[in-house]
């Protein structure tokens, strides 16, 4: 598999995400791909924060949850998906696909032995981390979840918002990452927005950023949807742990409404936190969503 790996010099000047990253190129089935990770505060800690990103964004967009995390004596890890962030990115968009991601992301946690997990999910880290606990045993590491601005993918039609952004991403070589995040994250300073950037030098870099919209399971044939709905069926019955839900109003695909009626797929959600003015990006709202997740699990 041809990848690339963006330099590290492109990641010097990242504001207020000085954390350590960790690599690994040995995974079984992953031999000379280099994935990324941040790992952050103690080994020893009782709850381990998975936070997943999505799509085009990186581990980045977690830095404002990761910081409460961490004061609250947790350990975090926050993996970039193979085609984003300081992960390697293949170049073929034939080489990315649902299970390649989801099966990473398995090997990643069993490679690490994570436990008490809390997992953390929004966009793609949802489509994909919803998923995990069907099998692989990682239904016995997790603990709670929280879940923001995303879906699963049951192979049901999509909205025309979405579809539009399926073309324009797959029509678009050159994407403007950073730009488009910030449409819907007006107060983005030029210096997060560029890295947002950061890790795609070349459209070259962009497979993964073109290719993963259109690999979101919209049709009952497409690669996920037996997973996803095992997947529904999980969380709405065999689920024990607790779970907070946050929803940024402002995002055109998945606000309010497709978001409460996930949240009716998640044993015994509670009301949903609404971020009226968040975007589908809403971990940069991410410290405030943060704090009352961890007040929420404390009350209940």
């Amino acid at each position: 598999m041809k990848a690339l790996r963006t330099e590290e010099t492109r990641f010097q000047n990242i504001p207020d995400f000085d954390y350590p990253v960790r690599y690994v190129d040995d995974l079984p089935n992953y031999e000379n791909l280099r994935i990324a990770y941040i790992d952050a505060g103690p080994k020893d800690a009782k709850t381990v924060y998975l936070c997943l990103h999505g799509e085009p964004s990186w581990s980045f967009l977690y830095r404002h949850m990761i910081a409460v995390f961490l004061e609250d004596g947790a350990r975090v890890i926050a993996p970039d998906l193979l085609g984003f962030g300081r992960s390697d990115k293949p170049v073929n968009q034939s080489d990315y696909s649902f299970h390649f991601h989801r099966n990473y992301l398995l090997a990643l946690v069993e490679r690490l032995d994570l436990q008490n997990i809390t997992l953390v999910v929004q966009d793609w880290g949802g489509l994909l981390g919803l998923t995990l606990p069907v099998d692989g045993g990682f239904e016995k590491r997790l603990g709670n979840l929280i879940i923001m601005n995303t879906g699963l993918g049951v192979g049901t039609s999509p909205s025309a918002g979405f579809m539009a952004w399926k073309t324009y991403a797959l029509n678009t070589a050159d994407l403007p990452i950073g730009a488009l995040i910030a449409r819907g994250t007006p107060h983005l300073t030029a210096e997060e927005i560029a890295a947002y950037d950061a890790p795609f030098p070349s459209p070259e870099y962009k497979a993964g950023a073109q290719i993963f919209p259109a690999l979101v399971p919209i049709t009952p044939d497409m690669q996920g949807v037996k997973t996803s709905k095992k997947a529904a069926a999980y969380w709405s019955t065999q689920f024990s742990g607790k779970s907070f839900m946050a929803i940024g109003a402002a995002d055109p695909v998945l606000g309010v409404g497709p978001m409460k009626k996930l949240a009716t797929l998640i044993k015994a959600c509670p009301e949903p936190m609404i971020i009226e003015d968040g975007g589908h990006f809403v971990q940069e709202w991410g410290e405030d969503i943060a704090k009352a997740a961890l007040k929420s699990f404390a009350e209940s």
